[in-house]
């Protein structure tokens, strides 16, 4: 039985390992955050549902070499980037025409 996956990212979804909201198979297909109206590369962690992000705060690093993470709270909109992408190509551009 082969597993389809969703068009709609997950509610809660983080980039480190440890945390229980990891996902390989889900960050390896490309996510786009758009916070508060703005799109971000540098979410480590979002939850769609509680309204918040956590970016990293710097360079700093807590005492296990981990990053000091910081929580915003916000709108928060998640998207697969392979889907827009494919979406995108499959389109055809009317500028081109004559």
């Amino acid at each position: 039985m082969a597993l389809v996956m969703s068009d709609t990212p997950p509610d809660h979804l983080s980039t480190n390992p440890r945390s229980p909201h990891f996902d390989l198979e889900v960050l390896q297909r490309g996510i786009g955050i758009r916070f508060k109206g703005r799109e971000r590369k540098d979410v480590e962690e979002y939850s769609i549902s509680e309204g918040w992000i956590r970016v990293a705060a710097g360079k700093s690093l807590d005492r296990f070499g981990n990053p000091v993470t910081i929580k915003l709270s916000g709108a928060v909109e998640a998207w697969f980037e392979d889907v827009a992408a494919a979406d995108d190509a499959g389109e055809p551009d009317d500028s081109t025409a004559d």
